[in-house]
């Protein structure tokens, strides 16, 4: 059962603490220093964001897991860094900081400053201690050489089983596959030819990314959370992938988005379950 809620995370995230809700996994991306408005309600900054972290901690799990997509703006010259104070406030409040992970944009816009273009955000993948789930995405492991996964490379002639030799420096071919590594790549931009197409918000993030990071930390039946809801990315992957869904946002169009786009994902399993 989902629930979708309009109002200020920071209120409603206390309401859903007195109830005793637990959620397995938070998968968001709150605003980036400022850079924009959305529709005139945002209100940022140390004040808002360290309770938000306070009370993620309040609400995930033991072994939960909360994906903070974020970037930085460029001030002056300068990158604020802020991504990087979250991640260690998050550390503060008792989160493992798991993975720092980049979510690369494969078609990113090239701008005329004096630097190399910004083509990544940071994926940060925090663990309220260990993490009770992990799914790993794989892919296959093909080199110009050889098909390996955890592949060891000797650092000297080794003797094996049956008393072959291994020379220095040969890699053994163990698997055909691999675990994907901590960068992902991402066309950005909606997905043409969808009904979203018909929908607006100006800080989408790929259905894709939020599916993998749901895929990866959470199994069928778990609650997945964004307390920055939009457009409803997470919330329509969580539904389709079989989780059920917890979303807080502030904006009313925005919330619209988020209903209409998790009502058709919601239908789009009963039409399945028909088939």
């Amino acid at each position: 059962m989902s629930r979708l809620i309009q109002g200020d995370c920071l209120s409603v995230m206390d309401d859903l603490i007195k109830e005793g809700v637990q959620v397995d996994l938070t998968v968001t991306s709150p605003p980036y220093d400022n850079l924009r408005t959305y529709a005139g309600s945002l209100e940022w900054g140390e004040h808002i964001w360290k309770p938000v972290i306070e009370k993620l901690y309040q609400i995930t799990k033991q072994g939960g897991v909360v994906v903070w997509v974020i970037g930085d703006a460029t001030i002056k010259g300068s990158e604020t860094g802020t991504s990087f104070k979250q991640a260690l406030y998050f550390k503060e409040c008792g989160f493992n900081l798991h993975d720092t992970m980049i979510y690369a944009k494969n078609n990113y816009l090239p701008l005329n400053h004096n630097r190399y273009d910004q083509e990544f955000e940071y994926m940060f993948v925090l663990s309220k201690n260990k993490i009770n789930t992990f799914n790993p995405l794989k892919q296959l492991c093909i080199t110009a050489s050889a098909k390996y996964n955890y592949a060891t490379r000797s650092s000297a002639s080794t003797k094996e089983k049956g008393g072959a030799i291994r020379a220095r420096n040969e890699v053994k071919i163990t698997s055909s596959e691999k675990f994907r590594g901590n960068i992902w790549g991402f066309d950005t931009g909606k997905n043409k030819g969808s009904q979203d197409d018909i929908w607006e918000h100006p800080a989408t993030f790929p259905e894709k990314l939020a599916e993998d990071h749901i895929l990866s930390w959470s199994n069928e039946c778990d609650t997945v959370f964004d307390p920055f809801m939009g457009s409803g990315t997470t919330g329509k992957m969580a539904i389709l992938n079989q989780r059920e869904f917890i979303g807080i946002e502030k904006v009313p169009e925005y919330f619209n988005i988020s209903k209409a786009r998790i009502a058709e994902a919601k239908k789009s399993i009963q039409l399945e379950l028909f088939l």
